[in-house]
């Protein structure tokens, strides 16, 4: 079955063409600047130069049936005719307590959805666009929804409580729902399997490590507790979030004459490595930084690796032990003096650190010397094709 994946952002529209059966990517691509100025497709078939088409798109729904057009193109396209989609996949983050797994879309679900409208009120409202603008296109073709936060619905009450009113809990739904969670189920079975473990009877941390970075506990197959909390605010700082901070830090903020809006800016786009080094949000130039001896750099580098390491040591606390540690994600997979670093606090575990293997980047690798207690490895996230198989399985 060839199915299109979707991510819908505000004014962006990631997709790729799969044949979730082969497991293999036949074309992807982005839309980028919808509903402004300056819009354009890029547009790459698998093993082909990647096409860049510059037009106006005044909405998603002009968007998708650029993608569409670009797919059945007569020199580059992979299909003939539209109706060889055979099915859509569309990646919404938030499904709140009501969507604990992926789901064939109806208007009901579409609703579902919508009332999760607050939870993320960045993502699902653009997640809906792209849904919308989907049906309008393709009528008749089944579509399912792959909920970032479905994969940690199993996490236990005591991991997703916060410490304030139960009743806040019941009435608004306040509590820890995590996020990544398709690259954190993936990456979980793949790194438990790559080391002989069965998914059912290991314990594996993932470290999805980005611009935006979320740790996950996996126990038995299953997420029993992640970083990320409320929001995709909480957890380890990120790229240009700010990550775990003291709460009354916010309230400290408006009475010295910031707004709410202008607090929730900072904490969300000047945060994090951009902020603590004062210059970057791209690990690329924060370790560039490092090497020439940047004293900024280096205390942006060090309090993000330090964090990731105290999570890991914590889920060990948390499971009872660990047999792998995986990195992944744009940094997880490619910033070698990341893994090196935090691998350098878990020596305690057990963890023993091949530097020379550490020399890798993007592919899937073992890290740790073959004595290690805990082993590590790098492995590639891939959530379009997760999304591509939870349709292949609903749909059929």
């Amino acid at each position: 079955m060839e199915v299109l994946v979707i991510n819908c952002g505000s004014s962006s529209l990631k997709f790729q063409f799969i044949d979730s059966v082969k497991e293999e990517v036949l074309a992807k691509g982005l839309c980028e600047r919808i509903g402004i100025d300056g819009g354009r497709l890029v547009y790459q078939r698998e093993g082909y130069d990647k096409i860049t088409t510059e037009k106006q798109m005044a909405d998603h729904t002009v968007a998708v049936k650029m993608v569409l057009e670009a797919l059945q193109d007569e020199e580059n396209g992979v299909i003939k005719d539209i109706h060889e989609v055979e099915a859509v996949g569309h990646r919404v983050v938030h499904g709140g307590e009501k969507f604990s797994s992926s789901i064939v879309i109806d208007d009901e679900v579409l609703k579902g959805i919508e009332a999760c409208n607050d939870l993320a009120p960045l993502h699902n409202p653009a997640n809906l666009i792209g849904i919308n603008a989907c049906r309008a296109l393709m009528p008749g073709v089944p579509m399912v929804a792959v909920f970032d936060t479905a994969f940690h619905q199993t996490m236990p009450q005591k991991a997703y409580l916060y410490g304030i009113p139960y009743a806040l809990y019941e009435k608004y739904g306040i509590r820890r729902y995590g996020f990544h969670g398709t690259s954190h189920s993936y990456v979980s079975r793949k790194a438990a399997e790559f080391f002989g473990f069965k998914p059912e009877a290991s314990k594996v941390v993932v470290c999805h490590l980005g611009n935006g970075s979320s740790i996950c506990a996996v126990k038995n197959g299953k997420s029993v507790d992640t970083s990320m909390g409320f929001t995709p605010l909480a957890g380890v700082l990120m790229g240009t979030r700010s990550g775990d901070i003291d709460p009354a830090i916010v309230d400290f903020l408006y009475h010295k004459g910031m707004t709410i809006e202008e607090i929730h800016s900072l904490l969300n786009k000047e945060s994090g490595v951009l902020g603590l080094s004062g210059y970057s949000s791209d690990f690329r130039d924060i370790e560039d930084g490092v090497a020439e001896g940047r004293e900024e750099a280096i205390r942006a580098l060090d309090v993000f690796c330090y964090g990731v390491a105290k999570y890991i040591a914590g889920y060990a606390a948390a499971m009872g032990g660990v047999d792998v540690i995986a990195f992944t994600a744009g940094v997880g997979e490619n910033d070698t003096g990341v893994r090196e670093r935090v691998c350098e606090y878990l020596t305690f575990m057990g963890v023993k650190f091949d530097a020379a293997a550490n020399n890798v980047r993007g592919k899937a690798a073992k890290i740790s010397t073959d004595d290690s207690t805990v082993q590590v490895c790098v492995m590639p996230t891939n959530e379009e094709l997760v999304i591509a198989l939870d349709t292949l399985a609903l749909v059929q």
